[in-house]
């Protein structure tokens, strides 16, 4: 064997061997805790919630799942608890789609909660990539497949977390770490599960959820330059037909599963936005909603509470840090609201609150600068 084939030889057993290292650490570490949950180490949790998820199905213990998008984000599950008396999962994912949602759901429920809360709205049916498209969703995490399983293990980014966590867990290098932990320079820089993607105590809420805000946000998004964003994806009939697919067909193949879905208290702006900018996306909000009301009132196991005709709150711009995203202390009384079913749609009249918004924005004026 010449001297060169030897030495290739020697690198190809070292880059083996290497890797392997790499593998065993994932394994054993585990940062997803999708393989097990954390016990060998103190658990570590990221704020990418599409990949973060796939381990919190894996590892956690609830009986109750919450689902939606960025206006669901920063609940804690702690406070889902104490207002609704489970044991809650978030797997809240900002800017998802109902492709995303159902998909994930459906990894959840393969664990058998009892309940499924989800923040629904028009928004997250439009035409969307399927998960497997989409570079940044790790759809075979959630699989667990030979593919996803293998890419975990080896995954050379994954062993930086690992080796990580591991130096973390070591009184020594514990404060030096700890000081590193600021989720840029590492991907798991949350230690408690309720913390994922909820405020810190020291965020600057009245800064951001102010009228101030909403008022800008509304004369931006109306403006006659930027308003075909409010029109962006809304296909009445392909909106449609995702909402069959990803929520009809979760929820009639499983019909022991209690689903409360609730339409999220927007500002009274987003709809008055639509009205004075793009009347024809407001008419297929309108048509949409009607659909779904009336198609979810058929499902035995479905409560749908509309919260989007909640003046105390979709009236008060002070809520929001623009149209649509509201402030924490609204979280809770969202909470509230569902545990007193106080917004639940009369399964007799489904279009009954939908008329009182339309009533509302139509009547709603925008002061004058």
């Amino acid at each position: 064997m010449s001297v060169a084939l030897k030495n290739l030889v020697r690198f190809l057993g070292a880059s083996a061997a290497f890797v392997l290292m790499a593998a065993a650490l994932n394994f054993v570490v585990d940062p997803l805790q999708l393989l097990r949950p954390a016990r060998l180490f103190p658990a570590m949790y990221s704020p990418d919630s599409r990949m973060q998820n796939a381990g919190l199905i894996r590892s956690q213990d609830f009986d109750t799942v919450l689902m939606g998008t960025s206006l669901a984000l920063h609940f804690r599950q702690s406070d889902i608890d104490k207002a609704l008396g489970v044991r809650s999962l978030k797997l809240v994912m900002s800017g998802s789609t109902s492709k995303e949602q159902s998909f994930v759901l459906a990894a959840a429920l393969e664990r058998h909660p009892k309940r499924v809360i989800w923040q629904m709205d028009d928004w997250i049916f439009r035409d969307a990539p399927d998960v497997d498209s989409e570079s940044y969703f790790p759809a075979d995490l959630y699989r667990r497949n030979a593919k996803g399983i293998a890419g975990y293990l080896f995954s050379g980014a994954m062993a930086r977390e690992s080796a990580w966590i591991l130096a973390r867990s070591l009184p020594p290098l514990r404060p030096v770490v700890t000081r590193l932990t600021n989720g840029v320079m590492f991907k798991f820089p949350i230690s408690e599960v309720d913390d994922i993607n909820a405020l810190r105590s020291d965020y600057d809420v009245a800064g951001f959820y102010n009228a101030k805000n909403s008022e800008a946000s509304f004369q931006r998004i109306s403006d006659p330059v930027r308003s075909n964003y409010l029109a962006e994806g809304y296909v009445y009939h392909a909106m449609v037909a995702n909402f069959e697919r990803d929520a009809i067909g979760l929820i009639e193949s499983h019909p022991d599963v209690k689903f409360d879905i609730y339409f999220p208290p927007y500002s009274i702006l987003q709809f008055v936005a639509m009205r004075d900018a793009s009347p024809a996306t407001l008419k297929i909000v309108y048509d949409f909603t009607a659909y779904a009301s009336q198609r979810l009132a058929r499902c035995s196991n479905v409560r749908l509470h509309d919260l989007r005709e909640v003046k105390e709150i979709t009236h008060d711009l002070g809520n929001y840090g623009d149209v649509i995203h509201h402030s924490p202390a609204i979280d809770l009384k969202v909470l509230s609201l569902l545990a007193r079913g106080q917004y639940v749609v009369d399964r007799t009249a489904p279009l009954a609150s939908l008329q009182r918004l339309k009533e509302q924005v139509e009547a709603y004026r925008v002061e004058k600068p």
